[in-house]
Order: C-alpha cells, then structure tokens, then sequence
C-alpha cells in the first residue's frame, strides 16, 4: 500500500490506543518506517538524472532491509525510547509494523500480474521465507483508492474529539491550526443540522 494509506491507518490505530500526542506520534512512526529501505529510489533516480552510475538500490533493498523481524525490532525499540509509556508503545509499534507488512503483502502488487513485492521476514539475514501472493491488489487499483478515502476521512473525524491530528506526527503547531479548523467546520455541520424553530 502508499506510504500515504500506511501512515492514516497507523494514526488511526494510534489515536484510539494511546494516551498522549507523543506516544501516539511514535506509534504512528512504526506504521510508516518500514518503508524507509525504499529511499534508495532517490540515490537511483539522482544518479539518473545527472548522469551518474545508474544504481539499483531500491530494486535491491526495498521490502528486504526493514520489512522484517529485524526491522520490527529495531523500530519498536528505537521509538520506546521516546516514549512515555515504553512498553505500550513498544507492543503497539510492533502491531502497527505487522499491519504494514500484512498490507504490503495484500496491496501492493505493480501494474503487470507479475509484478509482486514479496517480504522477507528474516531479511536482510536470509531470503527464506520469502512471502509472496499471487493474489496481490494493485498499488493503484480500486480497493486501495477506496481503502485510502475512508481512512482520510476518518482521520479528519477523530481529531474534533481527540484534539490532536495525523499533521501532529510531523508538526504540533500546524496540527494546533488544523484541528482548530476541523472544529469549526465540524460545529458549522452540526448548527445546520438543528431543526429550525
């Protein structure tokens, strides 16, 4: 699935099972730092573009460096140590990264039948198991788009009652600003909503 889907349905999960912005921030952190063995593709795409040796690092090591068990662990642990409630944070962080894994496995096949991103689990020690679904959705097929959507929405729900949003993972100011806007928008629905005297 898009990193974007990864990082709402992260938050999502997040909001409604911590206690505090900076723990749900962190948890929501381990839904989309899997996909950080993807930054190759900047390196590949640079080395293209000025004429450089052409490289191969996103081919090689995305879905094989963080997308496992060793990934898992080193995400969890490395966020626990900024969390508040460590351990909650941890046992979250590891569940929010086996969702990534499970939604990659399901959703995240490219444009051709053949075109499937398999996960190694005990990479980047072993290619065995290599789990890998023929049945994989396309990136960019409807499901996803649909699946996506919903979750955006959802994302703009939760923030008028929790008084924190999905912007906080990256900026608690603008969140400040955005969930002040969600609020009025929200109130301006609900006043429509009155029945007229």
């Amino acid at each position: 699935m898009s990193p974007e889907t990864h990082l709402l349905a992260s938050w999502i999960i997040a909001a409604k099972t911590t206690d505090n912005p900076r723990d749900c921030r962190l948890v929501t952190l381990a839904g989309i730092l899997p996909d950080a063995d993807g930054l190759g593709l900047i390196a590949d795409l640079a080395g293209r573009w000025f004429g450089g040796k052409q490289t191969h690092f996103y081919g090689h090591f995305h879905h094989y460096l963080l997308h496992g068990a060793l990934g898992g662990i080193l995400i969890a642990a490395l966020l626990a140590c900024f969390a508040r409630r460590r351990w909650r944070v941890v046992l979250l962080a590891l569940l929010v990264f086996h969702l990534h894994l499970l939604c990659d496995f399901v959703g995240s096949r490219g444009p051709a039948p053949e075109d499937l991103w398999p996960i190694f689990y005990f990479g980047p020690f072993d290619k065995d198991p290599m789990w890998v679904w023929k049945g994989q959705l396309r990136l960019d097929g409807w499901f996803n788009r649909y699946l996506s959507v919903a979750l955006f929405l959802w994302a703009l729900w939760l923030p008028v009652s929790l008084g924190h949003s999905v912007v906080g993972v990256f900026n608690r100011r603008a969140d400040a600003v955005f969930v002040g806007v969600l609020r009025k928008w929200h109130d301006a629905w609900a006043r429509r909503r009155e029945p007229r005297p």
